[in-house]
């Protein structure tokens, strides 16, 4: 196991999972998030994210509702403090953190599962649009599709909202100017791999 260290947010706040909480609550403002959801984007152990909530809630900072059986968590907008943390995690945390960022391209992220892939759209979907982020085209039967957009979502530190498809299930789609489909290629595109032409032929 690699030996821990504290970032300065993570010393300022004092432990590393409330800092990973309030980046997710406060660079994301609109939205709300349920535990395990939260435990697989920030990567942390549920009891550690339990017990930070349960902190934050006392503070005031984030509140809760429940929906569909599940207690969905959310930055309270009214707090005097919501503001300045927008601000502060809003902004990026530090420079060589977002040269890696920058420096990495949808190519090498996607470079793991090369041999399952075939095809992948990338769309710059704005806070509370409808739509997806990713829509991944490929052979997900072990899983390994699935698993990855999960890492994403630890790289990107947000939720990733994607969709996995068969070849044959796309195409069809596609052939039969399925709403969906035809949807997604209606949204901002800021990538599209497509190594066998599924996508573009």
């Amino acid at each position: 196991m690699s030996k821990e260290t504290n970032t300065p947010i993570e010393k300022l706040f004092g432990s590393k999972t409330r800092a990973k909480l309030l980046k997710l609550f406060f660079s994301n403002p609109e939205k709300s998030f349920y535990v395990r959801e939260m435990t697989r984007v920030i990567d942390e152990q549920i009891n550690s994210v339990r017990r930070e909530l349960l902190n934050l809630e006392n503070i005031g900072i984030i509140k809760n509702e429940t929906f569909d059986n599940k207690i969905y968590y959310s930055a309270n907008s009214k707090h005097p403090f919501t503001r300045p943390l927008i601000e502060m995690f809003s902004k990026k945390i530090s420079s060589s953190e977002s040269k890696e960022i920058r420096d990495t391209t949808w190519e090498d992220y996607s470079r793991p599962i090369k041999n399952y892939l075939k095809g992948l759209v990338v769309t710059n979907r704005l806070p509370g649009q409808d739509g997806v982020d990713l829509l991944i085209i490929g052979n997900d039967r072990t899983k390994k599709l699935t698993r990855w957009a999960e890492v994403i979502e630890k790289k990107l530190g947000k939720p990733v909202n994607y969709v996995i498809m068969s070849v044959d299930d796309f195409t069809y789609r596609k052939n039969v100017h399925d709403r969906f489909i035809r949807e997604i290629f209606e949204m901002e595109i800021t990538e599209i791999i497509d190594p066998e032409k599924i996508i573009k032929g």
